[in-house]
Order: C-alpha cells, then sequence, then structure tokens
C-alpha cells in the first residue's frame, strides 16, 4: 500500500499512525459504539472541496485498515495528481462504526498532506522553464518528516537532507566553533563526508567558499542582484543553492538569477491542511 519511494517511508507512517491512533481512541469510540449498531454498515466518498494536489491516499488507506479490516478502500485518484473541487478521491465501504472511528484520523493525514502537496505544486509552477530545482528543508513537525517529505515529492519538490545523518551542511554556527570558514570545510573533507554545503551570507564568504572546495554554496537570504553576482563568482565551480524568505512574489526572479536549487521551509513549516469531506450514505 505504501509507495517505495524512500526505504524509511513505510516503517515511518507506521509509526506515526500508530500514535494518531493512539492519542485518539484512547479506551476506546464511546460516540460511535453507543450510538451505531454494530452490524450497521455505511458506504462513502471522501472528496476534494477545493482545487488541490493530492498526497496521503495510502497513509489514508492504511488508517482505516488498521481499525476496520474488512472495510473497502478504493482509491479513485493518485497521489501527485492535481484534482478540482468536487473530485472524488476514494470510495469506501465497511462497518459503520470502524468507519467512523478512524475517520478523523485519517482526513488529518490526508489532508495535511494534500497541504503540503499543493502548496510546493504552487512554488514550482513559478519556476517552470528556469531549470531551478525547488527543495525543502528540514524545518518539519517532529515526527512528520518522512511523511511530510513524501509530499513535497509529491507536488513535485526534491528532497534536501532528510536528516542530520545523509548531509553536511556548515552553517555560521558551525563556523563560528571552528573558526574560519575554510577550516569547517577541511575537517568535512579529513572526515570524508562527501558532498560539503556551506552557508554563506556576503559574496566574501562565497569565494572562501569556493575556494575551500565546497560542492554546494547555500546563499542566505540575498537578493537576486546578489545571486547574480554569487552565481557569477561560483563560475560553475559549485552548485548554487538560494534560501531564505522566498516568496510566490519573488521566487521567479531568484530561479531567472542561474542558482541550481532553491530552498522553501516553507513547504513542511506552515502549509495548510486543504478541504476533504468524507460523506457518508447508510447501506447494508
Amino acid at each position: 500500500m505504501f509507495p517505495p519511494t524512500h526505504p524509511d517511508l513505510q516503517a515511518a507512517v507506521s509509526r506515526l499512525i500508530d500514535v494518531a491512533l493512539a492519542e485518539d481512541l484512547g479506551s476506546g469510540d464511546v460516540t460511535s459504539g453507543s450510538v451505531i449498531p454494530a452490524d450497521l454498515r455505511f458506504s462513502g466518498v471522501m472528496a476534494a472541496r477545493e482545487p488541490m494536489v493530492v498526497a496521503g491516499l495510502p497513509f489514508a488507506a492504511e488508517v482505516f485498515r488498521r481499525v476496520v479490516p474488512e472495510a473497502a478502500f478504493t482509491a479513485k485518484a493518485s497521489d501527485g495528481d492535481k484534482v478540482a473541487a468536487g473530485t472524488v478521491l476514494a470510495e469506501l465501504a465497511g462497518p459503520a462504526q470502524g468507519l467512523l472511528t478512524a475517520e478523523r484520523t485519517a482526513l488529518n493525514l490526508l489532508q495535511h498532506l494534500s497541504g503540503i502537496a499543493t502548496l510546493t505544486r504552487r512554488y514550482v509552477d513559478l519556476i517552470a522553464g528556469t531549470g531551478a530545482v525547488l527543495l525543502d528543508t528540514r524545518k518539519t513537525i517532529p515526527g512528520l518528516r518522512q511523511a511530510a517529505k513524501y509530499a513535497t515529492r509529491m507536488g513535485g519538490a526534491r528532497n534536501h537532507r532528510m536528516g542530520l545523518y545523509d548531509g553536511v551542511l556548515i552553517k555560521d554556527n558551525h563556523i563560528a566553533v571552528c573558526g574560519s570558514l575554510a577550516e569547517a570545510v577541511s575537517r568535512a573533507k579529513t572526515a570524508a563526508t562527501g558532498n560539503i554545503e556551506v552557508e554563506c551570507d556576503t559574496l566574501d564568504q562565497v569565494v572562501e567558499a569556493v575556494t575551500a572546495g565546497a560542492d554546494i554554496i547555500l546563499l542566505d537570504n540575498m537578493s537576486p542582484d546578489l545571486l547574480r553576482r554569487a552565481v557569477g563568482l561560483i563560475g560553475g565551480k559549485a552548485r548554487a543553492e538560494a534560501s531564505g524568505g522566498i516568496t510566490f512574489e519573488t521566487i521567479r526572479a531568484i530561479a531567472e538569477t542561474g542558482v541550481d536549487f532553491i530552498s522553501v521551509g516553507r513547504l513542511t513549516q506552515s502549509a495548510a491542511a486543504v478541504d476533504i469531506g468524507l460523506d457518508w450514505s447508510a447501506g447494508r
């Protein structure tokens, strides 16, 4: 049921669902248990109530499967699809008690992840044709990183680091502790840590990072004019990434400066959930 887009995704989402169901169910769903007959069966549809990019359908399906193993969940759209308001995303059928118990957790996941994918696609569309690649960041809600970064992929972005374990990014505090940018890069190279990225706030730092042999230069909070000059100074000796304060209004101009990547923390930090409804029709 889980797309094999990252080796840790299935395990991470499984843990996430465990926590989400535990906090919602507690000792049991007292409302459904008291007002819904145990033998009553419901069928219904999950539908988009606004335009969106879908992400999280397999995860919603897994929530229902956990609570009601015998329920039928039939996806009518795929993650990554851009859909209009009114589009049916999935059909469900099974015991009413269990489906109603699982409803909120399934919707929470699907609405949140689709919100991330929808916001991501808007940024991706704004830089189409420039050659720049949109990246996400580590600015995620704790516990949701694998799922959130899956959603950015569904929106068309590329994942930056999944965590501190899979990439070197030397930032200002690392430089301060090491004593210099060059020393920080030298230590990373000695550790044979692969691609080395360095955050630079000024053009002087850009020159220093290139001279030190950095593989990627993170150009932090620079105007399009400074970015263009920085790209010129890098001269193809490293890849350039723009970051900091990227908005819908500025991203196109930033992409046109020649940077290779643009990272946007907002994708996973503050994307608004989209509106998805679950409408039921009784049936036996």
